[in-house]
Formats: structure tokens, sequence, C-alpha cells
């Protein structure tokens, strides 16, 4: 896997929050080396104004960032993706489309801060809590030796970082 970037597709329902905040959080700490898209099975349409909120206040760029359904990305003019990673439950469940290269896919599920109901402090945090394992995640990955390890290691790394929670 060396070449000048990766190219990973983080998919979930909505297309509104955590899939978004993976891959805001992904371009701007794996900048040059990797390069995340976010998209959904039934997009939203619009990007949560909370996960947008939590970003600026955690001074990650949002300027770029849109609700997309996952079929923009299984066009042949794509870019060619060589990871797509499940963030929720009900997308890991769906029939996927066939990605052009065959990238290495695992499900890292969060729990959607979007479903949660309640207070105000009860909605902020769970959008903090999928924000921190998001995070979390993403930092383990970006600390994988992608160049040293073979095909079935990766997967095996990209699955055991699916169940790492937030610190």
């Amino acid at each position: 896997m060396s070449k000048a970037h990766m190219n990973v597709l983080f998919i979930c329902t909505g297309n509104s929050a955590h899939s978004i905040i993976a891959e805001s959080l992904l371009n701007q700490l794996g900048a040059g080396k990797f390069r995340a898209y976010s998209a959904g099975s039934h997009p939203a349409g619009t990007v949560n104004p909370k996960a947008l909120e939590l970003l600026q206040r955690h001074r990650f760029r949002t300027s770029d960032l849109r609700s997309k359904n996952r079929e923009e990305f299984a066009t042949p003019d794509a870019p060619k993706m060589d990871f797509v990673l499940t963030v929720c439950d009900k997308a890991a469940g769906e029939v996927c489309p066939v990605w052009p290269g065959q990238p290495m896919s695992a499900h890292w599920g969060v729990e959607d801060p979007v479903a949660v109901q309640g207070t105000a402090e009860q909605i902020e945090k769970a959008f903090t809590a999928a924000f921190m394992v998001l995070q979390r995640r993403i930092s383990l990955f970006l600390n994988l030796p992608l160049d040293k390890l073979e095909k079935l290691s990766l997967l095996n790394e990209l699955q055991r970082i699916g169940r790492v929670q937030a610190k």
C-alpha cells in the first residue's frame, strides 16, 4: 500500500453525523497520508448542525462536508477506495455496492448520536461520545504500519480497531 495517499470511505445510513465526523477527523489527522470521504445508503441530504458545531469547537475543518449517497463512490470515475469502513450497525447489515479495486472493509460500529433523544445535555454527550470513539479509532488506524502488514493481518487490525472505545 505504498502510494501518495490512501482513500478511505466511511459509510453509515444517513451520512449526517458520525460518518461525517470520521471523514473530517481522518482528513485532518491523516493529511497527506489519507484522503477520507463519507457517504450514506439513505443520505439525510444535510450535515447535522450538532456534528458541525462539535467539529468546529475542536478546530476541525467543516467547509467541504456534505451529505452524500454511497452510490457516488461506486461509479467508474469515483476515487478508488483502499478502505471502506462502516460506522453504524444499520449500514453494516445492508448490501453494499461492489467497490472498484476490492478495498479492505471492516465494521467500526459507533452509536448514532442523531438517534439519541432526550435533553440537550444527553444529545451533546452522545455527539461527544461518538467523536471520542472515532478519534481514538482513527488514531489507532493512523499508527498501523500499513506498509509492513500483510493483507490478512491488516484486516484483523482493522476489525480489532472497530471494537476499541474511547479512553
